[in-house]
């Protein structure tokens, strides 16, 4: 009987959505689902959620909830992480300070200054639970669902030995949409998808076995089409390689979208003007909303799902790796691993977001080879950056951190180098009680 542990099980959706899934996989169905989160009240609503489930399905399956984590490690074959460092009234700053300086932020949690400070934030704690889990539960696997992804995995995979991956939905679900966007179901398409998470590539895209991309392309250049997704479709037409997540991510990560209003106007608004998804601080709005509303969607969600959405498993990876873990088939996935010569003109041991094949070894990576040069021109980029902060982070050393900050694209784009420094001292100030190793203060 395998024993699954939630950290940060508090998490509205994560929570319930990979609750399910891994309960509709018979090997996972008298399982052990251990509930671990630091707030008291959203883990007892998570727990009900999953008990709902339970319900439900008529698994038999047993459900534990504990703020220690420690005790939730413990006995555990896989373990979830889908933590959130510091809560949303540290993170605003993230998003807010830069905005102040002129720097359009829409999501704010993977690179760029918002991703890094809330690297300096997590990588702490990510690395607190390496070492736990190195302690209570070595053999266990760790899938990582907490963002900024590539900051957090490079530095669990630098210092520790616990196999860790980490996982976005990105991939899979851009897959369907380009599948529905050339009229062809999901068992006629086949994609190899690399590079860096939030920004990997479909380097081969294919329908019932030939080249999908000029019928792609001739899709996105439709009006009807193109204004659907205008970052990501301009971003084909120019490099000529789809990218993995959303406009409003992808804008944070170049020069070309964010750096002017005349530009936040024709990409993130309507026909009438009125800004839409990809706006200045979405989500920062979404998780706002949520905090005064959390408990009513928790209690309606309760009330209102029913057993045929139980019973169905969505399209997160988390448990089809379980499962190949502990004995299942084995599946293969796109996962945020090292770069072990896998995507050959990117650096070596850098995180990369490549296929992976889940078995009951563990992870083993799939060989890529070459990214196209344009491609790995922009991830190479953002790898500098990253490692920049990375190191930055474990060294304790704000200069570091600043020197990152300088070299992100939208922002050197939108500032001075003075101007740099006076925002990313100001985003110290606000985190200060969140760097007890760093030296100075301040950069």
């Amino acid at each position: 009987m395998a024993k699954i542990t939630f950290l940060g099980a508090g998490s509205m959706i994560f929570t319930r959505r990979l609750a399910r899934d891994i309960l509709t996989f018979p090997l996972m169905r008298d399982s052990t689902i251990c509930l671990m989160d630091i707030d008291k009240q959203r883990l007892e609503y998570s727990r009900k959620c999953v008990e709902h489930i339970v319900r439900l399905g008529k698994y038999k399956a047993r459900i534990e909830t504990t703020m220690d984590r420690k005790k939730a490690l413990s006995g555990a074959d896989a373990v979830l992480c889908t933590i959130l460092s510091g809560g949303v009234e540290v993170w605003r700053h993230d998003i807010e300070i830069p905005k102040k300086y002129g720097v359009d932020i829409n999501i704010g949690d993977t690179r760029g200054p918002s991703g890094i400070f809330r690297a300096l934030r997590t990588v702490p704690v990510m690395l607190d639970i390496c070492r736990d889990m190195e302690e209570i539960c070595p053999d266990a696997i760790l899938l990582n669902y907490t963002n900024p992804m590539s900051m957090l995995c490079r530095a669990m995979q630098k210092k520790s030995e616990i196999r860790v991956t980490g996982l976005c939905h990105s991939v899979q679900s851009t897959a369907m949409m380009l599948a529905g966007l050339i009229g062809a179901g999901m068992d006629r398409v086949t994609f190899l998808c690399a590079g860096i998470n939030h920004q990997s590539w479909y380097i081969e895209f294919r329908k019932d076995g030939k080249d999908a991309y000029p019928e792609i392309k001739r899709e996105i250049k439709k009006k009807k089409n193109y204004w659907k997704s205008p970052v990501r479709n301009e971003m084909c037409l120019a490099l000529g390689y789809y990218v993995t997540e959303s406009g409003g991510h992808n804008s944070e990560y170049n020069w070309w979208f964010r750096k002017r209003p005349d530009l936040l106007k024709i990409y993130f608004a309507d026909k009438n003007g009125v800004p839409n998804s990809g706006r200045y601080g979405r989500i920062l709005e979404l998780y706002l909303d949520r905090k005064a509303s959390w408990k009513k969607v928790m209690e309606e969600w309760i009330e209102k799902t029913g057993k045929n959405e139980i019973l169905q498993p969505g399209h997160e990876y988390a448990s089809r790796i379980i499962n190949a873990y502990i004995g299942g088939d084995p599946f293969l996935f796109n996962g945020n691993v090292p770069n072990t010569g896998i995507i050959t003109n990117l650096p070596n041991n850098v995180c990369v977001e490549v296929p992976v094949l889940a078995d009951r070894r563990g992870f083993s990576s799939i060989h890529v080879g070459n990214l196209p040069a344009q491609c790995a021109a922009l991830n190479n980029i953002s790898i500098a950056v990253e490692e920049m902060a990375v190191e930055g982070i474990l060294e304790g050393n704000a200069e570091k951190i600043y020197q990152a900050v300088c070299y992100d694209p939208l922002t050197a784009a939108v500032l001075s180098l003075g101007e740099i420094r006076s925002m990313v001292n100001e985003m110290f100030e606000k985190n200060r009680d969140y760097m007890p190793g760093f030296k100075k203060k301040k950069a």
